[in-house]
């Protein structure tokens, strides 16, 4: 029987044994309907084969439904309820009934759709608060998810390299109208340069055990508030090259998106705390590459719509722009900006993360925090109170040795760098000015302050902070701070955050 017969009947409240609220609510993909019926969300596969995705035989749809219920119960055990066959028996569908199957669909719980964090988005509700929590469960996941052998190939380049190279294979067709041959050819290029110029690190991603299960597809129409809780959802089933990938694949998937909507703020809240989580800071190298290619993946895949004659002409116009501004970003996220290291010094409580993080967000920067530095080092949550050894003599040099590090890391891939510790002494300046010095790379150190009563406050106040510190330590600190040499002068900038 034709698609369009049942599609029409799924919208039919006959169709259905509870209760739906009508009309019932159609949402097209490229690649499925989804049917909201009030308390449960009913999904079809198309007929389709793009090569990287085949839905084209019932046995095939049915097997990929059940791998999506599968993987995405891991994920959001709440959301997913069933794969139920349809029959066309006596000149109808029926649904639930195993006679003459003609198609099946996934069957979820339906959650309110202004809590899809899209029209969270949309609406204009989408806070800090969201960002900072979403950084929080993706670390989570990422951390918790498997890997194996198998799962680790993919990592491999020339596995990575056969995926991207899809990609262009297949939106050729697309170059004069949603795109330029020299925006392609470029972005093109750069992927090509990238994949050919950082095989070690891609080796060393691999043997980091940061190849995984992951997501796939995380973007905000993938992400949603359900029973108070937000739930990542619609993770990839249908090829394993997707979802078998680097965890900054996927984090990469949900900072394109924001930046897309023009939410560079929120996008740099939510990878500079998916970074503090997971302290997978070196990651942030191969982000360049998979921020390009998952704009480019949408560009496709919204280009593929002008294709779908079951699409009006109307809405293929709106694609035609889309798919211009995915193809915009991902030649953008091609170009390398310059780099520059910002030092953050001053006690405890004298407002130096918090304003760090502000700067971070104006921008775009990496902000390392040393709390989180030295509590990844002794592999202790980030949550948990550290004890006395892990702010050793020995400890304290191998978090500034590790800051530093990760700063010569970062600013050589092209990143500006955010550097958040207290720095109140000369030996552990002194490094960190010789190297920026050597190398030429800009360097300011933002010195706050405050009164000592204003900062002992600000300590006694806080909640949920990875900071350890107490009033007795900040009392320490202050007798043991040096002060700024002659040689460090020209770089500082001192704020009073009391103001």
């Amino acid at each position: 029987m034709a698609k369009s017969q049942l599609i029409n009947k799924m919208q039919q409240e006959i169709f259905y044994f509870h209760p739906v609220n009508t009309p019932i609510k159609v949402i097209q993909t490229h690649c499925s309907i989804v049917f909201l019926t009030g308390k449960y969300a009913y999904k079809l596969k198309k007929d389709v084969n793009f090569g990287f995705l085949d839905y084209s035989t019932l046995e095939k749809r049915k097997h990929f439904l059940e791998q999506e219920l599968a993987m995405n119960k891991v994920i959001a055990p709440e959301l997913y309820v069933e794969v139920l066959p349809i029959s066309y028996t006596n000149d109808t569908f029926v649904l639930n009934n195993s006679i003459n199957v003609v198609d099946y669909a996934l069957k979820m719980n339906q959650f309110p759709q202004e809590n899809l964090f899209i029209n969270i988005f949309e609406a204009g509700k989408l806070t800090e608060n969201h960002i900072k929590e979403l950084g929080k469960i993706v670390a989570d996941f990422h951390q918790k998810t498997i890997t194996n052998d198998y799962i680790s190939s993919f990592g491999k380049v020339e596995k990575i390299a056969l995926s991207i190279n899809d990609n262009y294979r297949q939106t050729e067709k697309y170059i004069g109208i949603a795109q330029t041959a020299e925006q392609y050819q470029e972005t093109k290029k750069f992927t090509d340069n990238f994949l050919a110029n950082h095989q070690d690190i891609f080796e060393t991603r691999i043997n980091n055990q940061k190849i995984k299960e992951c997501h796939g597809d995380l973007h905000l129409k993938n992400i949603c508030i359900f029973n108070n809780k937000i739930q990542l959802f619609d993770r990839i089933e249908f090829n394993e090259e997707f979802r078998f990938v680097d965890v900054m694949y996927d984090v990469a998937f949900t900072v394109m998106d924001l930046h897309s909507k023009g939410e560079k703020e929120l996008a740099n809240i939510f990878l500079n705390t998916y970074l503090e989580y997971t302290g997978d800071w070196e990651g942030v190298i191969v982000l360049p590459l998979y921020l390009s290619r998952q704009a480019y993946v949408r560009a496709k895949v919204t280009s593929f719509l002008l294709d779908d004659s079951a699409i009006e002409s109307e809405e293929k116009e709106r694609a035609t722009k889309t798919a211009k501004d995915y193809y915009d970003l991902a030649w953008k996220y091609t170009q390398k900006s310059e780099a520059k290291l910002i030092l953050m010094s001053g006690l405890s409580g004298s407002g130096k993360s918090t304003l760090a993080s502000k700067i971070a967000k104006e921008l775009n920067a990496i902000h390392i925090r040393s709390d989180a530095v030295r509590k990844h080092l002794a592999q202790i949550s980030l949550q948990e109170k550290g004890t006395d050894d892990i702010y050793s003599p020995q400890m304290n040099n191998k978090t500034y040795g590790r800051l530093l590090e990760l700063a010569q890391i970062l600013i050589n891939a092209g990143f500006t760098v955010i550097l958040d510790a207290k720095y109140d002494r000369i030996y552990l300046r002194q490094p960190i000015i010789q190297w920026t010095k050597k190398q030429q790379i800009p360097l300011e150190i933002i010195y706050c302050y405050a009164p000592f009563e204003v900062m002992c406050d600000r300590i006694s106040q806080r909640q949920g902070d990875i900071s350890d510190a107490t009033p007795e330590i900040l009392k320490k600190q202050q007798e043991q701070l040096e002060p700024f040499t002659e040689e460090e002068k020209p770089f500082v900038r001192k704020i009073n955050t009391h103001h």
